[in-house]
């Protein structure tokens, strides 16, 4: 086992790996910012380091720096947490050359679920099933495009091979529009991704966004631990996380489950990992792998018991995965909503001095947070303060204890999206369940400007 690990990240999942780490009595370093120096994890961290200014690009995303910093402090892992670095495959060969342990896939891995083409390819040689659309990157006759686009049928969805995080893709609806769109694609996707390749994609009309939460410790053994429902979203950014997902025959959920284990085992995978998918009319379409701890990775913790961030630390450590499918007993619901820093229903961002700060308590509830009275959120970076999470025997009585958590909350000194989550939660589509990923933002267009 480690002796100690570089945390490479900052926010609540610093405070996160943090509470992992000293839980299983493995000191930590902590890197942070010029903009972070104040924050709770760096406080606590056995060791911290400033590796730059508050811009990502001259901290949180400079290699060397993270780098010698866990050279200077003998750390022997590095945890990427997610965002930042956390699946560039760049960043994990660095960590691997320079005698460290990249506490996630290999970066070969890394590289082949990163890029959108190669990743879908690895899926349908795995089994898994795909949206349909091009079998690679889009040939740059514009010709051989449309006919591409007539085989599939419209709406298509043009996406950038090395895209996440939502960006990079658009939809077409007409042929006329294909050839413009599909230039665009890759003028964005060059500039933002490094990587001008473009791939089509049938646009399903309503689905859900469902995704199977896997362990494997690439040696062969490989587990899921349920699927989230991931629907609740706007601008393809998750807004609330469900774990189960109401209204799909568990049949399914366990079919595409196995499959998914089944996909780890070709591909040598090793650590935690999600496979996200787009659900519609009882058939589910893959449309890529996350190949790290997800934000809404504590819905699947509340669920099964599973410690993710545990097990994702004893994987790298070369410990072979003790937890078999038999294992993992799915109990009750939980819903997560995250709170952001930001207008409830205009999304601008919302930096500054929080003068009151109160988080919800009680059974059932969980808050995942790096925040506290008197902390300053900086400007440079996501807009997450906190991750509320409720659990119940049922998803009815999730829903109660959450509305009732979020009537607790208390924010002063900046705005938050509490407002919106309340309304969510008393919301009668989203209390029915199974709601598509373009409900939230139908929703919000009817409101009164």
């Amino acid at each position: 086992m480690f002796e100690k690990v570089l945390i490479a990240n900052r926010g609540e999942i610093a405070m996160r790996i943090q509470r992992a780490c000293r839980e299983m009595g493995i000191k930590t370093v902590v890197v942070h910012s010029e903009a972070d120096r104040d924050a709770k994890y760096v406080r606590l961290a056995d060791e911290s380091v400033c590796i730059g200014p508050a811009p990502s690009r001259e901290s949180y995303l400079n290699m060397p720096a993270i780098i010698s910093a866990a050279e200077v402090t003998d750390a022997e892992a590095i945890h990427p947490g997610y965002g930042f670095l956390s699946e560039n495959a760049d960043f994990a060969e660095r960590v691997e050359r320079s005698g460290f342990v990249f506490i996630g896939p290999k970066s070969e891995t890394i590289r082949l679920m990163g890029d959108k083409v190669s990743a879908k390819q690895a899926m349908i040689a795995a089994g898994i099933p795909v949206v349909p659309g091009s079998d690679g990157a889009l040939p740059e006759d514009p010709k051989e495009v449309i006919e591409i686009a007539r085989r599939v049928g419209y709406p298509v969805i043009i996406k950038a091979a090395g895209g996440g995080g939502g960006r990079g893709m658009r939809v077409v609806h007409t042929e006329a529009a294909l050839p413009n769109a599909v230039q665009m694609t890759r003028s964005e996707a060059g500039a933002a991704f490094n990587n001008p390749e473009v791939y089509l994609e049938k646009f399903l009309e309503n689905p859900r966004h469902i995704e199977i939460q896997v362990l494997a410790d690439g040696q062969k053994n490989a587990i899921w631990l349920g699927e989230r429902d991931c629907s609740m979203q706007r601008r393809h950014q998750k807004v609330v996380e469900e774990a189960p997902a109401p209204h799909i025959a568990r049949r399914l959920i366990e079919r595409i489950g196995d499959r998914c284990i089944d996909a780890c085992r070709k591909i040598g995978y090793r650590g935690a990992g999600t496979f996200e998918f787009l659900y519609e009319n009882g058939e589910f379409y893959f449309i890529e792998m996350n190949t790290r701890v997800q934000v809404e990775h504590p819905v699947s913790e509340m669920i099964t018991g599973v410690d993710i961030v545990r097990q994702q630390i004893l994987i790298a450590s070369g410990e072979k995965l003790a937890l078999r499918q038999r294992d993992i007993q799915f109990r009750g619901h939980a819903i997560e909503c995250r709170i952001n820093a930001e207008d409830p229903f205009r999304f601008t961002p919302s930096p500054g001095r929080i003068t009151n700060w109160h988080m919800p308590g009680g059974l059932g509830i969980r808050v995942d947070s790096h925040v506290y009275n008197g902390y300053f959120v900086p400007p440079n970076y996501d807009s997450m303060i906190a991750k509320i999470i409720a659990y119940g025997d049922t998803r009815e009585q999730a829903i109660a204890r959450m509305r009732v958590a979020l009537s607790e909350v208390v924010v002063e000194g900046i705005v938050t999206n509490v407002p919106l989550h309340r309304e969510l939660m008393q919301d009668a589509r989203f209390v029915e369940g199974g709601t598509s990923i373009h409900y939230l933002e139908e929703r919000l267009a009817q409101r009164p400007a």
